[in-house]
C-alpha cells in the first residue's frame, strides 16, 4: 500500500479498498465494465451515485469518495429518514427500468432472484448509505440482474432493523415508513413480507453452505458472527411475518 493510501474497513466481499485523496481504489472485476455502464446510466437519469473516474496504473477502479457518515452508525434511522431512503430506492428502481440487463444466465450472483428483470444494487443497506450534504448509496460492485421485490426485501429488512431483540411494534413501524417512502403499490405490499422472510433465510443459507464448502468470503463471514446474526434474523422475520403483513396492509 502506498504512503498516500488509507485502507477503508467495514466491507466483506470487495477485497482491498483504499482511499487516495478524494478517490476510492478497489479491484477491477469481470463485471466492472457493465456495472460502470449501469452507474453512468443511473447518473444520466438524475440518480446521485458515486462518479466513476478511470482505472489506475495498478488496474484498480478509481471511484469518487463520497464524504459523509455511514448510516449504519445512525441505525435505526428515524421515520422521516426511513421515508427518504424509501424514496431514494424507488428512484433507483424506476431509473433502472429503461436500462438493459445482461444475460442473467451468465451473471454470477450469490443470491440470484427468480426471473430477474431489473438491474439492481443488491446490497441496499445502512452500511452502504452515506448521509450528509448528499445521501448516496455506495459500493455498487455487486450490482446485477434482480427484481424490485428481491432488492427491496433485503433493504426493508436492513433499514427496518428487523432483527432479533427488536420490539416487533417498533420494527413494524420502521418497515411501514420505509415502504411508504418507496410508494409501494398494493401488490408489492402484499408480496413483501413473504419475500423478506425468503430473502433473509437465503442469506443465512448462503453463509451456512459456504462454511461447509469453504466458499469465500462467505465461509469466513459465517464464523465471524454473520452466521449467527442472519440465523437469528431469519427466525425473527419468519416468526413475525403476520406483524409485517399488518403493518403494510393498513390504509395509507
Amino acid at each position: 500500500m502506498g504512503a498516500d493510501e488509507h485502507e477503508l474497513t467495514g466491507g466483506n466481499t470487495a477485497g482491498s479498498v483504499v482511499r487516495v485523496g478524494n478517490t476510492v481504489r478497489k479491484p477491477w472485476t469481470d463485471n466492472t465494465p457493465v456495472v460502470h455502464s449501469y452507474l453512468a446510466a443511473l447518473r444520466s437519469r438524475h440518480v446521485d451515485a458515486p462518479r466513476l473516474l478511470s482505472r489506475d496504473e495498478d488496474g484498480r477502479q478509481i471511484v469518487e469518495f463520497v464524504e459523509g457518515t455511514i448510516a449504519l452508525s445512525q441505525r435505526p434511522l428515524d421515520i422521516d429518514a426511513l421515508r427518504r431512503v424509501g424514496r431514494m430506492i424507488r428512484r433507483i428502481h424506476d431509473a433502472s427500468e429503461s436500462i438493459p440487463i445482461p444475460d442473467p444466465d451468465g451473471w454470477k450472483l450469490p443470491l440470484p432472484a427468480d426471473n430477474p428483470n431489473l438491474m439492481c444494487h443488491n446490497d441496499l443497506a445502512p452500511w452502504n448509505l452515506v448521509t450528509g450534504d448528499r445521501w448516496v448509496f455506495i459500493d455498487w460492485d455487486g450490482a446485477g440482474p434482480s427484481t424490485r421485490l428481491w432488492d427491496l426485501a433485503y433493504a426493508a429488512q436492513a433499514f427496518g432493523v428487523l432483527n432479533q431483540g427488536e420490539p416487533v411494534e417498533s420494527a413494524a413501524s420502521r418497515l411501514r415508513a420505509f415502504v411508504d417512502g418507496y410508494g409501494a403499490d398494493t401488490l408489492l405490499r402484499e408480496a413483501l413480507p413473504a419475500a423478506i422472510v425468503k430473502r433473509t433465510a437465503a442469506m443465512f443459507e448462503l453463509l451456512r453452505t459456504s462454511n461447509e464448502t469453504g466458499l469465500q468470503p462467505w465461509a469466513d463471514m459465517y464464523t465471524s458472527g454473520h452466521g449467527e446474526f442472519w440465523h437469528t434474523a431469519s427466525d425473527y422475520v419468519a416468526k413475525n411475518e403476520t406483524a409485517w403483513e399488518r403493518a403494510l396492509s393498513r390504509p395509507e
